[in-house]
């Protein structure tokens, strides 16, 4: 987990580079890179604290979503903030501590 969060940070923050374009590039490919990097992390952290009550889990996310956003504006190194993003990662958390509650115990 702490890993994880670490190399999370990191990507979120380093400075922006050119987009070249690929042929799996798609308009709003970051939002749904952020939608599926915070679904695992919601997935990590519930699964690391399975008893933390969902209030607090989904503060903690959304605290994080929100300082890296803002760190990204106020670092000048070529990100923008963008609300959406924070839309994208709350919506992405909420995905992750689905998957665990809801359909993982199925599994085991």
């Amino acid at each position: 987990m702490p890993i994880y969060w670490a190399f999370l940070t990191y990507m979120l923050l380093k400075p922006g580079e050119e987009n070249r374009e690929y042929w799996f590039m798609f308009s709003g490919i970051d939002k749904v890179l952020h939608l599926s990097i915070f679904a695992a992390l919601g997935f990590f952290l519930i699964s690391a604290f399975p008893k933390i009550k969902f209030s607090y889990f989904f503060q903690i996310i959304l605290i994080y979503a929100f300082l890296t956003e803002i760190l990204q504006e106020e670092m000048g190194l070529g990100r923008s903030m963008e609300t959406l993003d924070i839309v994208a990662d709350a919506i992405g958390c909420l995905i992750g501590y689905y998957i665990y509650k809801r359909i993982l115990p199925h599994f085991f």
